[in-house]
């Protein structure tokens, strides 16, 4: 083994969570997920202030009400300290969205610009593209780190015509990427497998899969669960880490920023095989 990792999974109390638990000597808390390989020969942060200007708090993450981010400093919401993050690990501008509305929003995604803007007949919209995404499940009682594909809706509603896949989608290149002995099932394996991240597929409703290290698929598997997905719902495809309640409390503000930093780069290959314009890091 050529790297080091700082992090061991442990199973949580249900059956799709998982904790992180630092093994960097503060004996607490979330720090940096840092992989065998690649990620130990390179920065391990990239916030563009100094950590001790970050104000971020563990309470923002609000396992009822949801992602906090209403009513606060810059320096303390965590839409603006990623997306300055992001935008100094790759140079180049990303896009916010979000679900939710008010002071709590429920989920949070950032994607490339550029990517966006190279789609021939969908870049007007955000639906089509490969993002990173944070949220909190409040009814799993889960933080959610990691990156989606969207397929939206393949018959659309009349009122959400503008939610319907389109052919310039980056949903179209995960599903090539789906194959036996490829680049993308070997990323999988390695973040499902070995770094206990999860997969979720399919609708967001009922037909929905989850899949950990116990039950990885296979690419076809995989492949055809996305496609089966009814085209009346909407569905995507995320790969994402797992936090319950009790590893957030535990954890500082700024521990949490620099995970889920350390989380949207060890996905980022996966999101570079969805898109059309790929993300390197300065």
């Amino acid at each position: 083994m050529t790297g080091f990792r700082i992090f061991s999974h442990v199973p949580g109390r249900g059956s799709r969570a998982g904790v992180l638990t630092s093994r960097s000597g503060t004996g607490e808390g979330v720090a940096l997920l840092a992989s065998e390989g690649n990620l130990a020969r390179k920065p391990q942060t990239t916030l563009p202030v100094p950590p001790a200007a970050v104000a971020f708090r563990p309470d923002y993450l609000d396992f009822r009400r949801g992602i906090h981010v209403g009513n606060l400093e810059d320096n303390e919401r965590i839409t603006r300290i990623l997306k300055l993050a992001l935008e100094s690990r790759y140079a180049q501008p990303f896009v916010t969205e979000r679900w939710g509305r008010g002071v709590y929003w429920q989920w949070i995604g950032y994607l490339p610009r550029a990517n966006r803007e190279a789609m021939p007949l969908s870049s007007h919209v955000s639906f089509g593209c490969s993002k990173f995404f944070i949220s909190v499940d409040t009814e799993e009682k889960l933080f959610k780190c990691g990156m989606q594909v969207e397929r939206g809706y393949v018959r659309a509603p009349r009122d959400y015509r503008e939610c319907q896949l389109q052919s310039d989608w980056d949903w179209h290149r995960l599903l090539r990427s789906l194959r036996p002995r490829s680049s993308m099932e070997r990323e999988l394996k390695r973040l499902v497998c070995r770094e206990g991240f999860m997969l979720h597929g399919g609708s967001w409703e009922s037909e929905a899969s989850y899949f950990t290290r116990e039950n990885f698929p296979s690419m076809r598997k995989l492949r055809a669960l996305l496609k089966a997905a009814p085209g009346s719902r909407w569905a995507g495809f995320q790969l994402y880490y797992p936090m319950d309640e009790g590893a957030v409390r535990a954890s500082t503000g700024l521990d949490l920023v620099e995970s889920m930093l350390a989380i949207f780069r060890e996905v980022t290959p996966v999101m570079n095989l969805c898109m059309k314009v790929q993300l390197a890091e300065e």
